[in-house]
C-alpha cells in the first residue's frame, strides 16, 4: 500500500513553505512566505511556536545552536529561538520592493543559496545567491522566473535546483572547494499539465524528492533523472518535503491554500513514511 498522508501541523499557512526538520531540537521548521510566519513544529504534542518577523520570509535554515538563518524580502537575517529576538543581515535586493527571496538550502560546507522572484509575475527574473561563512553575498546563477528547490547529490559533485516555469529539474556541476555550480543542464522534464515542480529533498539513497504546485503529488526521481515513484497528495498545491522524526523516515511536506478555493484542505504541514530515509539538514556556520 502506499504511504497516507495526514495532518502533521495545522498552521493554516496561506503560502505555506520551507519544511526543514531541526534535528538539533527535534522540531519542524516552516513559513508562511507572504504572511511573514516562521513555524516551530513540536511532533510530540502536534503544538507550533509561532515567530513574526515582519516581513515576507522564503525559509528559515539552521544556523547556530539555537538561532534559525531566514532568507527573507530585504536578504539575510537571523532569530534566536530562545527569546524570538530577530538580527538583520546582510541584504539582497532590498532596494527592489517589487523582488522578495524564495527557496533556500545550506550545502555541507555551511554555505547558504537562497533564490529571488517576483511578487506579482511582471517580468523581471532572479538570482540565486550564495551566502558565505564571511556573511559575504554573491550572484552564482541567474535568469529565473521561479527560482526554487535546491539539493546535491550524496557525493557533492551535483547541485539540484529548480526553476518551476521550466517544468524540470535542473543538474549543475558543483565545486564543493568554492561553492560554485556550472554546466547547468536538465536532469527530469515534466508535462506542463503535471503541475509546477516546486521544492526537493534529497534522500539517504541518492532520490530527488519534488512537489508538484496544482500537482496533488510528489514524485521521485534518480540521480540519472529517471522517476521512480509517485505519491498522491491531499491538497492540489504542496511546496517543500523534508525528511524528519528521530530516523529521518517521516516525509514532511508543507503546502499553500493561495487561490486554491475554498474545499481545499492546503495549508497544514502533512506527514507520511515513504520507506526510505533523508538526510539531516546541514548548518550555515557564520564566522
Amino acid at each position: 500500500m502506499p504511504p497516507v498522508f495526514e495532518v502533521a501541523f495545522d498552521v493554516r499557512a496561506g503560502l505555506g513553505e520551507g519544511a526543514l526538520w531541526d534535528w538539533r531540537h527535534g522540531v519542524l521548521l516552516s513559513v508562511d512566505i507572504l504572511a511573514g510566519r516562521v513555524l516551530v513544529g513540536d511532533p510530540d504534542d502536534g503544538s507550533t511556536h509561532e515567530i513574526v518577523v515582519g516581513q515576507p520570509v522564503g525559509a528559515a535554515l539552521l544556523q547556530r545552536e539555537h538561532e534559525l538563518l531566514l532568507a527573507m524580502r530585504d536578504g539575510f537575517a537571523s532569530v534566536d529561538l530562545r527569546d524570538d529576538a530577530l538580527t538583520q543581515g546582510p541584504r539582497v535586493e532590498a532596494e527592489e520592493p517589487g523582488m522578495r527571496m524564495n527557496d533556500a538550502a545550506c550545502d555541507a560546507a555551511g554555505r547558504c543559496f537562497a533564490g529571488t522572484m517576483e511578487f506579482d509575475g511582471s517580468g523581471r527574473l532572479g538570482t540565486l545567491y550564495r551566502l558565505d561563512p564571511d556573511l559575504s553575498v554573491r550572484p552564482v546563477l541567474d535568469g529565473f522566473d521561479v527560482s526554487n528547490g535546491i539539493g546535491w547529490s550524496l557525493s557533492g559533485e551535483a547541485m539540484y535546483h529548480i526553476d518551476s516555469h521550466r517544468h524540470r529539474v535542473d543538474v549543475y556541476d558543483y565545486d564543493a572547494a568554492t561553492g560554485t555550480p556550472s554546466n547547468g543542464r536538465p536532469l527530469a522534464a515534466m508535462d506542463a499539465d503535471q503541475g509546477l515542480p516546486d521544492g526537493l529533498t534529497v534522500d539517504a539513497e541518492g532520490g530527488i524528492w519534488v512537489c508538484f504546485w496544482d500537482g496533488a503529488a510528489l514524485r521521485r526521481y534518480a540521480p540519472d533523472g529517471a522517476l521512480t515513484e509517485q505519491l498522491d497528495f491531499p491538497a492540489a498545491r504542496p511546496t517543500k518535503p523534508a525528511f524528519g522524526g528521530p530516523d529521518l523516515d517521516r516525509l514532511y511536506v508543507t503546502s499553500a491554500t493561495l487561490d486554491s478555493g475554498a474545499t481545499d484542505p492546503g495549508g497544514a504541514v502533512f506527514v507520511a513514511q515513504p520507506g526510505v530515509r533523508g538526510l539531516p539538514a546541514h548548518v550555515f556556520t557564520p564566522r
